[in-house]
């Protein structure tokens, strides 16, 4: 039985599925590695079975997107009695320590249910992520991203999240607090499960020793306003189910209502009024719910709030420049410095 398993969920990516297959089995810590493919038809099941007879292979009749392709190997997983579950997209690289160093980090922090991984893009010049953050605005955001490769980020440090691209997860703690939400598909659902650790006590570890490098977007590119759909749905749902109840419920919601209503505005300027159509109905539709799963998830919440408060990121993510725009023009109003 190997102590930890690897996940790689898979659409239609055959032409970058080789190299991070081939990062896998070269690891110097050994795992099984499950390939759960999402109803492809690009001849990736046929490559998995035909070149990597050493990989599992779960092949799905339909997309379940991330969150529904990734919950089938984690349960797998959970089966076969593993420890740690690993995920790492398809279109990433692993350096052959990734594995080793994820799984000597939570061996040696019990506390800590999640470590993720410092992420650069395939150039190896640019940042994708070391660790995700939650802000005051309720947006959250890959920390570091765009930024230039540097020593900056090479200090093990406790996070608010993990990027579901390239993480480990503890079983027990998965088994407590639930898989990924499935009806969030595609994007936030790692924010998601991240927010639900931290609110059940475990911790999010950012482990920078273990690298991989990561080809951004090159799934989610290939579906036309995939992003603005899934964003449009998932973002209330985040904070929904999530924020804790009273001050900073309240700190929170203001701010956000304002950040999401300027989401939408934008969507709409460029066109996408369908996206938008059908983001908010869906969320509106599934929103009891998550009324519902919100309940459940605050009733066995154990930290304070004052401790959410404080690996809340009290900022706007770097990327919101009209947002900053607006606080600044609000601040001068109010004749405090921007």
């Amino acid at each position: 039985m190997y102590r930890a398993s690897v996940v790689v969920p898979n659409w239609n990516g055959e032409k970058d599925l080789p190299a991070c297959l081939d990062s896998l089995l070269a690891q110097t810590l050994k795992a099984r590695i499950i390939v759960v493919d999402n109803g492809s038809v690009d001849g990736s099941v046929e490559l998995v079975r035909s070149k990597y007879p050493q990989v599992e292979l779960v092949a799905l009749p339909k997309n379940k997107g991330f969150a529904g392709g990734v919950n089938v190997g984690i349960r797998r997983v959970i089966e076969l009695g593993s420890k740690y579950v690993a995920l790492l997209n398809n279109d990433a690289v692993a350096d052959k320590d990734w594995l080793k160093h994820l799984v000597n980090f939570l061996d040696n922090n019990h506390k800590a249910g999640i470590a993720t991984s410092k992420i650069m893009n395939g150039e190896k010049k640019l940042l994708d992520s070391t660790g995700d953050t939650y802000t005051i605005w309720g947006l959250p955001y890959p920390r570091g991203r765009g930024e230039p490769v540097s020593d900056k980020y090479d200090k093990d440090i406790w996070v608010f999240g993990a990027s579901g691209g390239a993480s480990l997860y503890r079983v027990k703690m998965l088994e407590e607090v639930g898989l990924f939400d499935e009806d969030f598909f595609a994007y936030y659902e790692d924010v998601d499960l991240s927010f639900r650790a931290q609110l059940a006590g475990w911790k999010v570890a950012y482990v920078p020793k273990a690298v991989v490098y990561h080809q951004i977007g090159a799934t989610s590119s290939r579906v036309k306003n995939f992003t603005t759909y899934q964003t449009i749905k998932n973002l209330p749902w985040l904070f929904w189910k999530n924020v804790p109840p009273g001050r900073i419920f309240l700190k929170i919601m203001f701010r956000f209502e304002i950040a999401y209503t300027s989401f939408i505005a934008k969507a709409i300027a460029r066109g996408q009024i369908w996206p938008v159509v059908k983001g908010l109905s869906v969320y509106t539709i599934l929103w009891p719910k998550k009324f519902w799963q919100r309940l459940r998830i605050q009733k066995n919440k154990k930290v304070s709030n004052d401790y959410i408060l404080s690996i809340i990121t009290h900022d706007l993510p770097p990327n919101a420049h009209n947002l900053r725009k607006l606080r600044g023009f609000w601040w001068k109003l109010r004749g405090k410095n921007a």
